[in-house]
């Protein structure tokens, strides 16, 4: 389904896979202008086409420093540092220095650098590696081995078995005189079964050496992305016009399988290959973190500004008015004009570092290294299946734990998609799954061999399964198994199969069959016409010449579909026959099992005569292709003779009632779209535990935009009267609504009163949802609540959806790697995204948040305390540290505490998170504007606290025994070890979770900056004639001799703690709660024993305050 397809219900979802390997003929392929190319055979081509050699890489070395250097400073905060690193150069602005940010930036730019070069790198080896294999081409009378690179539109090539295809080609022919070839195609959908391609009549037998004697043409459509769809035909000299489709096009990305060889004619190259056209990048997605925290950096740009203007502007007072009556001050009598601008640029330099400039890097390496747990967690491993979870991209981990919506497809995502046929309903008569056990016993065949009035309808049902269906047989192993596209048709196939009509070969033109009544006999049908599966037909058709050699239509799709094609002749279709079977289609709704109609229409040979040379004229006419065939369709698919209808059964995945119970009590809503019909969908969701006994349920089946709207506004006007004007966003209750009724209520009309209807309630529930309808929605709701929306899907059909939603969720399952490919995060099963969000989605945002707010708040802390030495120093933008302990801050001596946070942190244990949900509601409070404020508040207090107290033990009158006395760098150095020390601890306090990694991020941090004072002392007397700096020197000595500095360290820390404490006390004075009582609570809440569970339940309540009491502070 494209995004220009008019939104259209799709059936019941047994027809989901079929419908998502061959999309809707009315796609945007269809509804768009065509035009077509000309390929000519053995002739120079009439323009010039696409070069069959790939570059996926990035960069080239002449592009590469404009390109990188473009996307770097694209970024906002990167132009800033740049502006910043530019005034520093400039002689007299900077007090910093000329490299205290230049360094750091051109550090960090390097990194970037390096890791786009070696990414680059990677993309341009398997560039090289896929250019130069080898490809059999036929040149003349001859034939020669040419790189992919070198291959061109028009060229006939030959591939042997096992390689795979360097463009996409028209097969003419293979090793098989029908010519049929298989091929997988997992490069391309994640699918391994095979699939069957096949070579039209008119060359079937073209042998190698019969390609230079090929004349004629090619017309087909102009490359496009979608994988199923192909319109063109040939013209071979002296032969008519012959239809192309999808059944004849091998692509680029697949293999040859089970074939000795084919031929075919180069039809797209290189970036026009299909495969090509679908490797665009996924849509960029930003986690509301990084917004929020883009809004802070702009606060604290305006922070900065305001104090460079204020600083700025007391300094030129300062100047006129104390500073002039200072006889040891020179007074400048210079112009004053340029004296602002200038001063202000001083001080937004001395300043720069409150937005940090370290907090890009430390997010992207805590992400990374976020994203390797989640790939590593061996609970989140599917073993069957040899699944791991993956994390595709890490800059949505802490997005996991924020989420409001989920949008679940139900078929392989809920349902293991692994079908067994379970029943029928034949002539009317209803055949228990339970009662059907040996086949050759069962009632059903019994019954067929007394020749008795329902034994034609019977076998005809039988024969319908084994011949109407894509499947593929294959011997290969010396058994025989079935490949199908769908689980759905390997069901169907293997049913037949049970009760002695075995599906043994096919051939372009036949399906052979083996039926066992005691004596097993070999049956042939002739296939003359096949009308594929589609989502806009959802039906599947073959004109067929039986054994007896009459001519019939098998027709098998879903029920709305073939009973509107019934013959209203009620000897042809009794009333009784028909209403049970629709009766039974109900019951096996209510059962849970999917379900398909079975159809019949015997033909005259003269009437398929002329049906067929209608419909082969709308195969080849390229002008109206889509409507033309449809038409042609539409006219021998009618007066059906229903036969019956099936029954599948799709068993839900292992622990899936348990994890939506368990999502649905984190505070989650969810939402399944699917493509089963109503019955069927609300018995799944009561069996998945998504529909309680206890719940409301609003139902939404209507026929107008009228109905819908009224019946909507029913609904909330019931709802205003239950909660009153302002509706709850977790009602407990369901809405089911089905397909058609959603294109009205999805309408501009009613749109606004559907989603405020769906997201008041915790469930809602989506039927018969086409691919399009199901990225609708899920674009709706994200639009208009403005909450985290997830989406989860295993099928093709579903990555429009999954690319929609905030966070896109793939399950890598029967129905191929599609949509795990084009998904942010993949699992195995559907139960592992409990963890996935309650763990490591909670742990993830809260260390993500508490590395943000640490790194603005060390930054503050620090930086800071330059202002309040700006007032003692009459705003003269002197610096109090060393310019090279300066750099160091963010680079050295503060970055491996927000790396310990962000890495191994663990606020709740996981076991807790796993079994009380609703800690992942209370979670989401730890990241938020107010509690950045806080911070920021915290780090100005702390600033203030630790320059003022400084000043007052060590800034006058102290005197070392050699006769020195304290100075600036004295001053200094005292108070940037206290920062160093209060600011690690500060990290200590927010760890709830102390590990080895946390002890040496915070002790470390503190050791390595007095071992770094003192090294730096030595370095500086060692090489003070090589121009080393003479501040530092002989500092570290003095400080560690200076009694007021060793009793100021005590007292300075305990006074910046005492808010915090005083704040921690009163909090858990009035909440009743303490870090104590938290762990003690873990420790009980964690033991199995009955015995524990009252105490578990009195107290569940109150559990999330408890345990998060001291998320913040």
């Amino acid at each position: 389904m494209t995004e220009n397809e008019a939104p259209a219900p799709s059936n019941d979802e047994s027809s989901k896979t079929s419908s998502e390997k061959r999309p809707s003929k009315k796609s945007k392929v269809s509804a768009e202008a065509k035009q077509f190319r000309r390929i000519e055979s053995n002739k120079p081509q009439t323009r010039k086409y696409m070069s069959n050699e790939i570059s996926s890489g990035k960069y080239t070395i002449i592009t590469f420093l404009p390109k990188f250097l473009y996307e770097q400073f694209r970024r906002y905060s990167n132009i800033f540092f740049l502006s910043i690193s530019i005034l520093q150069q400039i002689d007299g602005v900077s007090p910093t220095g000329k490299f205290t940010t230049l360094g750091p930036f051109l550090f960090i730019l390097t990194v970037s650098a390096v890791k786009e070069i070696i990414e680059d790198f990677k993309r341009h080896r398997s560039d090289r590696s896929t250019n130069t294999r080898r490809v059999t081409v036929f040149k003349g009378n001859s034939t020669s081995e040419v790189t992919w690179a070198d291959v061109q539109v028009g060229d006939f090539i030959k591939i042997n078995n096992d390689q795979g295809f360097p463009a996409d080609v028209v097969l003419y022919s293979s090793n098989d005189e029908t010519g049929i070839c298989y091929i997988e195609t997992s490069n391309l959908d994640g699918e391994t079964n095979l699939k069957v391609r096949q070579a039209i009549p008119a060359t079937a037998n073209v042998k190698d050496e019969d390609i230079p004697s090929i004349t004629g043409h090619i017309e087909c459509e102009e490359p496009n992305r979608f994988l199923y769809e192909f319109l063109g035909k040939v013209s071979l000299d002296g032969q008519h016009e012959e239809a192309l489709g999808p059944d004849q096009i091998l692509l680029r990305g697949s293999k040859l399988q089970n074939t000795q060889w084919i031929i075919g004619q180069v039809i797209y190259t290189g970036h026009e290959s299909k495969l090509m056209k679908n490797s665009s990048k996924a849509p960029l997605k930003q986690s509301t973190v990084d917004k929020m925290t883009n809004r802070q950096i702009f606060l604290l740009f305006l922070l900065l500004m305001a104090i460079g203007v204020t600083c700025a502007t007391l300094s030129l007072w300062w100047d006129g008015t104390i500073g002039s009556k200072m006889w040891y001050f020179p007074q400048d009598t210079s112009d004053k004009s340029y004296g602002f601008p200038l001063t202000m640029c001083t001080f937004i330099i001395l300043f720069n570092n409150l937005i940090p400039i370290s907090l890009t890097v430390t997010l992207e390496i805590v992400r990374f290294i976020q994203a390797k747990f989640i790939d590593k967690d061996l609970e989140m491993y599917y073993e069957v299946s040899d699944i791991p979870a993956v994390a595709k991209t890490s800059n949505l981990n802490e997005e996991l734990g924020i989420i409001r919506y989920i949008f679940s497809d139900k078929t392989g995502t809920l349902t293991q998609n692994v079908m067994e046929f379970k029943g029928a309903s034949i002539g009317g008569i209803f055949y228990d799954p339970d009662s059907i056990g040996d086949s050759q016993n069962s009632p059903l065949i019994k019954k067929m061999k007394k020749n008795g009035k329902d034994a034609e309808d019977i076998k005809d049902f039988l024969i319908i399964l084994a011949v109407c269906h894509t499947v593929i047989p294959d011997r290969s192993t010396g058994e025989l198994v079935y490949h199908a596209s769908s689980p759905d048709e390997r069901a169907l196939v293997m049913g037949a199969e049970k009760y002695g009509f075995a599906f043994q070969s096919r051939t372009p033109t036949t399906v052979t069959i083996t039926v066992n009544l005691g004596t097993p006999q070999t049956e042939v049908y002739e296939l003359l016409s096949v009308m594929d599966f589609t989502s806009d037909r959802k039906r599947m058709s073959v004109v067929v010449k039986r054994p007896d050699g009459s001519l019939a239509l098998f027709c098998k799709g879903a029920d709305m579909m073939v009973y509107d094609r019934l013959s209203k002749d009620s000897k042809i279709n009794s009333e009784k026959m028909v209403s049970g079977t629709q009766g039974h289609l109900d019951a096996f709704s209510r059962l849970g099992l999917r379900t398909l109609c079975l159809a019949i229409k015997p033909l005259q040979e003269s009437e398929y005569k002329a049906w067929s040379q209608e419909y082969h004229a709308a195969s080849v006419n390229t002008a109206n292709h889509d409507k033309a065939v449809a038409a042609a369709e539409e006219r021998i698919e009618n007066n059906l003779r229903l036969i019956g209808a099936t029954a599948i059964e799709d068993k839900l995945q292992d622990e899936v009632p348990e994890t939506i119970a368990t999502l649905l009590k984190g505070g989650i809503s969810i939402w399944v779209l699917t493509g089963d019909k109503q019955e069927t969908a609300i018995n799944i969701g009561r069996s998945c535990n998504l529909i309680k006994d206890d719940m409301q349920l609003f139902i939404i089946n209507q026929s107008s935009i009228n109905a819908t709207y009224e019946l909507i506004n029913t609904y909330l006007d019931k709802l205003h009267s239950q909660y009153g004007e302002q509706i709850p966003e977790d009602i407990d209750a369901a809405v089911v609504i089905d397909g058609k009724t959603l294109n009205f209520a999805t309408s501009k009309a009613v749109k606004a009163d559907f989603v405020l209807l769906c997201t008041s309630c915790r469930v809602v529930i989506c039927c018969r949802a086409s691919p399009f309808q199901k990225a609708e929605i899920v674009a709706e709701v994200t639009k208009k609540t403005g909450k985290i929306t997830l989406a989860i899907g295993d099928g093709a059909n579903d990555v429009a959806m999954i690319q929609k939603a905030h966070v896109g969720v793939g399950i890598a399952g029967v129905e191929g790697l599609q949509a795990a490919s084009s998904s942010d995060y993949s699992i195995g099963q559907f139960k592992f995204l409990k963890k996935l969000l309650l763990v490591h989605g909670a742990w993830n945002y809260n260390r993500i948040g508490k590395v943000i707010l640490y790194c603005f708040y060390k930054n503050i802390f620090f930086y800071i305390i330059e202002l309040w030495f700006a007032v003692e120093s009459g705003f003269s933008a002197s610096i109090l540290f060393e310019q090279w302990s300066i750099a160091g801050y963010n680079m050295v001596f503060t970055s491996a505490q927000p790396l310990a946070i962000g890495l191994f942190e663990k606020n709740v244990k996981a076991e807790m998170r796993m079994k009380f949900p609703r800690l992942y509601v209370e979670n989401q409070a730890s990241f938020s504007m107010t509690i950045f404020m806080m911070w920021v508040a915290v780090g100005l207090v702390q600033s203030a606290i630790v320059y003022v107290m400084c000043s007052v033990i060590i800034g006058h009158g102290i005197v070392w025994s050699n006769g020195r006395e304290g100075g600036l760098m004295i001053l200094g150095n005292t108070v940037y070890t206290y920062v160093i020390i209060v600011a690690s601890l500060k990290a200590g306090i927010e760890i709830k979770a102390w590990t080895l990694p946390s002890h040496i991020a915070i002790w470390g941090s503190i050791i390595v900056w007095f071992v770094f004072l003192v090294a730096y002392g030595i370095f500086c007397a060692s090489f003070v004639t090589s121009g080393a700096p003479t501040d530092m020197i002989g500092i570290a000595l003095m400080l560690f001799q200076c009694f007021a500095f060793w009793l100021g360290l005590p007292i300075v820390v305990l006074v910046c703690y005492i808010p915090e404490l005083v704040y921690a006390v009163m909090k858990n004075h009035f909440t009743s709660t303490s870090e104590e009582e938290q762990r003690r609570f873990e420790d009980v809440l964690l033991e199995d024993q009955d015995s524990r569970e009252k105490l578990v339940l009195k107290h569940e309540s109150t559990i999330a305050e408890l345990v998060l009491s001291n998320i913040c502070f």
